[in-house]
């Protein structure tokens, strides 16, 4: 299931749900202006809230939608996005809103639907559903901002984002209570009743830090090195009932509580004693500032194991392509170290391309790991391709597309920078077609 068939498909299920309303009643005025006015309104709304509440779902990590959606990275780029969308459809409910007065004063009242007015509490609560949407509104364009501002601190932006939850039940509530009567007797209203139910348990569900605490585990840092400038390698013992990883996993790594959670590939392979390693690139305030203040003894929290990048959803059928970019070699890190133990115990390692981009080899302590656990691999064909050499380098993805075979199923795991990802899956698809099947861990938080 891809991100964009399920942002498509569930938009057209929203539309479908409002216009099967539309179509039982009508509009409910004989103006057409006030019509399209009216409708434009509530089509806003419902796909506004109906965006909100899936991606209040998302945000949970629910470990039993990892493999329809191909794992929690995937779930959380399609959190981002629908969030965006639903911000964006929220701002245009409400600029339609602001625009009643110029829809009077360019065609009048005559034809305007009467607004539907109650009394007692559920006029009350009326009254604050479109206080708290106003407020919402506000709120949720600052985020926006805050969220696609890359250069606003991680750390901060975490503490921010908390209010979203509280954010969401007071739209839930908007929604609730200023949907038209109507709806409530067809599929639109059962479909937002259902909606404005999980999406509230979810908002109550990270309200209370209940998000991952099954997957929490106490953890002591074993060891910390930096085997080049710039990378920090932070071994851990996980305590308690750890039930394991599988190669390529990732994990949430927390040094204290203010700092929060961070998700950091595993790159080792699960060897029943609880250690887990991470080889960390310094890519911002907390990574680069890693190797300084985490000390062997020290006490850490471990949540996990999630992701879907995993050598057990390989299709052994396929021509295996592996490509790695920078820290993204960190999965292949630990398939590699699962494979070198599997041959050594007489099992069969996949034969595979592993392509790895780097600027410069020599300085590259990746580089250096892939070829010594590659010699332990010979099935593994390892490339290293360096784009400081002086001169003009080969487009990667035609260096990719080398390895594969036109007319043959072909497997791609990619990891790393987005850019390149695109490049190297679009000359794949040209020489492919649909013979290729790519699949690419993009974790974002933010």
């Amino acid at each position: 299931m891809t991100l964009i068939t399920t942002f498509v498909t569930f938009i057209a299920l929203l539309a479908w749900a409002w216009g099967s309303a539309l179509w039982a009643h009508g509009a409910g005025t004989d103006s057409v202006p006030w019509a399209v006015y009216t409708q434009s309104f509530y089509l806003s709304g419902v796909l506004s809230i109906g965006l909100m509440s899936l991606a209040m779902v998302l945000a949970v990590r629910l470990t039993w939608l990892e493999r329809p959606f191909g794992g929690i990275d995937q779930m959380y780029r399609l959190h981002k996005w629908t969030g965006i969308a639903a911000v964006g459809f929220a701002a245009m409910h409400w600029l339609l809103e602001m625009a009643d007065d110029i829809v009077k004063a360019l065609y009048g009242r005559a034809g305007r639907p009467a607004e539907q007015e109650y009394g007692g509490w559920l006029g009350a609560l009326q009254d604050v559903g479109e206080e708290m949407g106003e407020w919402a509104i506000y709120v949720a364009l600052a985020m926006l901002v805050i969220t696609l501002w890359k250069r606003f601190p991680y750390h901060l932006w975490r503490h921010l984002h908390r209010v979203m939850p509280v954010l969401y039940l007071g739209v839930a509530l908007h929604s609730a209570v200023l949907a038209p009567a109507d709806y409530w007797a067809h599929p639109i209203g059962w479909l937002l009743a259902g909606l404005l139910t999980v999406g509230s348990l979810a908002a109550g569900w990270t309200l209370t830090g209940q998000v991952g605490r099954s997957r929490r585990y106490a953890a002591t840092v074993v060891s910390v090195q930096t085997p080049t400038p710039g990378v920090t390698e932070l071994v851990c013992r996980v305590q308690g009932a750890w039930r394991g990883h599988q190669a390529g996993q990732f994990a949430f790594l927390t040094l204290n509580w203010f700092e929060g959670a961070h998700p950091f590939t595993i790159a080792s392979a699960p060897h029943g004693d609880g250690l887990v390693t991470f080889q960390i690139k310094a890519l911002g305030d907390f990574t680069r500032q890693l190797g300084h203040r985490a000390q062997p003894g020290q006490p850490v929290t471990v949540e996990g194991p999630y992701g879907q990048f995993k050598l057990s959803r390989q299709r052994r059928s396929a021509r295996q392509i592996w490509v790695a970019g920078g820290v993204g070699v960190t999965p292949f890190l630990a398939w590699l170290d699962s494979l070198a133990e599997a041959t050594w115990q007489g099992g069969a390692a996949p034969e595979a391309d592993l392509h790895y981009f780097t600027r410069q080899a020599a300085d590259d302590p990746f580089a250096r790991q892939l070829r010594t656990r590659c010699a332990a691999v010979p099935s593994v064909k390892l490339h290293v391709h360096e784009s400081n050499i002086g001169l003009t380098p080969t487009p990667p993805e035609q260096l990719v597309a080398e390895s594969a075979q036109a007319g043959q199923r072909t497997e791609v795991w990619f990891c790393g920078p987005a850019g390149l990802g695109q490049r190297v899956r679009a000359g794949l698809k040209r020489k492919l077609g649909w013979r290729l099947r790519f699949h690419q861990e993009a974790f974002e938080m933010r």
